[in-house]
């Protein structure tokens, strides 16, 4: 067994490992009592995810409770807009709302090109620290957003439930569009080369929001700018994994699979030996436990991940769930998910 590097980043690169990792999306968060005491004392988010003291306590929680295979950066995908010249803030229950949404072509030009270096050291300063708390217990994980998401969140102002603003400039201003998704995705790769370099050992894109387009919506407006970041990275870090996750992209799977990412994190929409099938054998797959059931009971959470670990053996996987875990979910069921996880050889045994 390979001591000196994290079982997590060892699984990513495709090489024969023990046991699947297990980490969570949203890990460190509001489910977590001691994540919402430091939040009464510091109501705020953009403080939270911004002053590396607080990024980084909360970033370890989620460690320090359960340690889990990959430690995420706390932070938050519209981080690095202030960076180009759009300002934002994170209302507490209603989301993000920005102030001045961008609906025109000399908005899109004042746009600033990102130098996380200067904007957000405050990113670099806790990935550094996070690698040095962890060693190689864990995997320091980075992330971002994705291009067509971040570009849904600037134009729409705010989050939205049928994104007509930002279709009706994809139908009637697609060249405006591609200029400020042309922005993000040089902007975005830029952010996460800095993001490596500081520490991130494995990096994830999220495109929450492109599980909203069509497919053929999907091949123009948001697949071709997932590529030019998946592109721009590996030029500068080709060993670092990259990985890709949509919310509701049952749709789009295959699609997903010819980005370049070296993983696809699969919603609980798809069943996973039939993710694995629609996608190439060369490309792992992360997921998909519905966050749902960990609400469930114990026996339920565990019967799960071992049908899912079952589905994925023989394919490069990281054991997650299917979206981030939910406000409300006891913490002792997310504890049961992580010792699940760890003890699923065990488990697999039993249940045969």
């Amino acid at each position: 067994m390979n001591e000196t590097t994290p079982l997590l980043l060892r699984a990513a690169r495709g090489e024969n490992v023990e046991r699947p990792p297990v980490w969570m999306m949203r890990q460190a968060g509001r489910y977590m009592k001691v994540y919402r005491d430091l939040r009464d004392n510091h109501p705020s988010f953009r403080e939270r995810s911004e002053n590396p003291d607080l990024s980084y306590e909360i970033s370890m929680q989620p460690f320090t409770a359960f340690q889990p295979d990959g430690v995420i950066l706390f932070s938050d995908i519209l981080t690095p807009l202030p960076g180009m010249g759009i300002n934002f803030d994170i209302v507490e229950s209603k989301g993000p709302l920005i102030n001045n949404p961008i609906r025109s072509l000399k908005q899109v030009k004042d746009l600033k090109p990102l130098q996380p270096e200067e904007s957000m050291s405050f990113v670099g300063e806790v990935l550094g620290r996070l690698r040095e708390s962890v060693g190689n217990k864990a995997a320091v994980l980075g992330f971002v957003g994705a291009p067509w998401t971040l570009a849904a969140y600037v134009v729409e102002g705010k989050s939205s439930k049928n994104y007509a603003v930002i279709k009706a400039m994809a139908f009637q201003e697609p060249e405006l569009l591609h200029q400020l998704l042309n922005h993000f995705a040089e902007s975005i790769a830029n952010y996460l080369s800095y993001q490596i370099q500081s520490g991130a050992q494995v990096v994830q894109m999220f495109d929450s929001w492109a599980g909203q387009l069509s497919p053929q919506d999907y091949d123009e407006f948001a697949a071709p700018y997932q590529q030019k970041v998946v592109n721009l990275v590996k030029a500068k870090h080709p060993d670092t994994p990259m990985i890709l996750y949509i919310s509701g992209s049952a749709g789009v799977l295959e699609r997903m699979g010819q980005t370049g990412v070296d993983i696809v994190s699969l919603d609980w929409t798809v069943d996973m030996a039939d993710g694995l099938k629609r996608l190439p054998q060369a490309v792992g797959v992360q997921g998909n436990v519905d966050p749902g059931l960990l609400f469930g009971t114990p026996n339920a959470i565990r019967s799960r991940i071992v049908d899912v670990v079952k589905k994925a053996k023989g394919r490069k996987h990281i054991l997650n769930l299917g979206h981030g875990i939910l406000p409300g979910t006891p913490e002792e069921n997310a504890r049961v998910f992580f010792e699940a996880g760890k003890n699923v050889n065990e488990l697999i045994k039993v249940s045969s």
